[in-house]
This record gives structure tokens, C-alpha cells and sequence, in this order.
């Protein structure tokens, strides 16, 4: 059973789950965001807290996500790995 299979399987037998699970998307979405956006810049996690001004650690919390950045740091982030903040609402 692949992982899609299994979530789609939960989510039928339990709607609150699935609930839970949608809710958490965004912060989702972020970790994937910043591991992508360090990994696209060749960066490990040291040398990106050196560029952000942060520790290694609140890097990892922040790819873990158990982080919950500013804009001001998610800026400094973004320019660290020489990108551009752009934050959208659909």
C-alpha cells in the first residue's frame, strides 16, 4: 500500500482526520518550501544560519516545523539563498 493509498483510506474512515490533516497544509507547504529553496542553493543547514544570522538548530526547527518564522526572517531566509520572498492567498 503506497502512502496515498493509506492516507486516502484514514481520511475516509475518519473525516475529523482529514480535517486535521487540510488544516495543516499551509505549514506543510512552508517545510517544503524552505528544505527545497536550501537544497536549491547548495546551502547545508549551517552555512544558511550563518547567512540568516540564526542558529543551525532554528533552521532545523524550521524545516521540522516547529518554527514559527516572522515575514522579517522568512525575508532574511529568502535572501540568503539569494530568492525572493513572494507570499500568496488563493
Amino acid at each position: 500500500m503506497t502512502h496515498e493509498e493509506y492516507k486516502k483510506r484514514a481520511f475516509a474512515k475518519n473525516p475529523a482526520l482529514k480535517a486535521e490533516y487540510d488544516a495543516l497544509e499551509p505549514e506543510y507547504q512552508l517545510m517544503t518550501a524552505v528544505i527545497d529553496a536550501r537544497a536549491k542553493s547548495n546551502l547545508t543547514q549551517k552555512e544558511l544560519a550563518e547567512r540568516v544570522g540564526t542558529s543551525q538548530a532554528n533552521i532545523s526547527k524550521l524545516e521540522r516545523g516547529e518554527l514559527n518564522p516572522s515575514v522579517a526572517f522568512l525575508k532574511k531566509f529568502a535572501a540568503a539563498c539569494d530568492m525572493k520572498l513572494n507570499i500568496t492567498f488563493q
